[in-house]
């Protein structure tokens, strides 16, 4: 099995229910790097859940501390980075992103999303009265922005975690300022 030297984080973007936290860990699994949630280090810093600091603080607050938050980690030692679904909407988290790592869109359909997401209650967004158009709706909101990425992967259905991570590592190694093969 080849091994390989990550040069800088890599920031996975892209919807909830895109498998940035399976596809994430499983990446910095096989690269020897550690895994972040950007997310549960904002819960971490905060001390309250992403609901919590959405409810009780409102939207803005809470893209204020995930800036300052993705700053840090990009900025710290290399790793694989689980961004939130609305962090790369933000110009200064995209620009913060490509400055210091990489950013690797995790693109899967609509249909795919919803059928990961639609029995989880722990999606803020989603706490409407028709989540699954509230989730069409945010997908063609975010895309453009998602297009931005450096690289893009796509997820289908029958593709496992593993393999899903196996593309992300051919999509990095077209980038040798971030991903170099060492051997194997």
């Amino acid at each position: 099995m080849p091994r390989y030297r990550l040069k800088k984080t890599v920031a996975l973007v892209g919807m909830m229910g895109a498998g940035k936290t399976a596809v994430g860990t499983q990446l910095a699994r096989i690269l020897h790097v550690p895994f972040l949630d950007s997310d549960e280090e904002i819960e971490r810093a905060a001390q309250r859940t992403i609901a919590e600091i959405f409810e009780r603080d409102g939207e803005p607050f809470f893209r204020a501390r995930e800036s300052e938050v993705l700053a840090r980690l990009v900025q710290g030692p290399p790793c694989v980075l689980s961004t939130g679904g609305g962090a790369f909407l933000s110009e200064q988290n995209r620009r913060v992103i490509s400055e210091s790592g990489v950013s690797v869109w995790l693109s899967a359909s609509v249909d795919l999303l919803w059928n990961r997401v639609r029995h989880k209650t722990t999606r803020p967004l989603l706490r409407t009265p028709n989540p699954r158009e509230t989730l069409r709706e945010l997908c063609e909101k975010r895309t453009p922005f998602y297009r931005q990425a450096d690289l893009s992967v796509e997820s289908e259905p029958s593709i496992s975690i593993e393999q899903m991570a196996e593309k992300v590592i051919e999509a990095l190694v077209t980038r040798p300022d971030v991903l170099e093969r060492i051997g194997g």
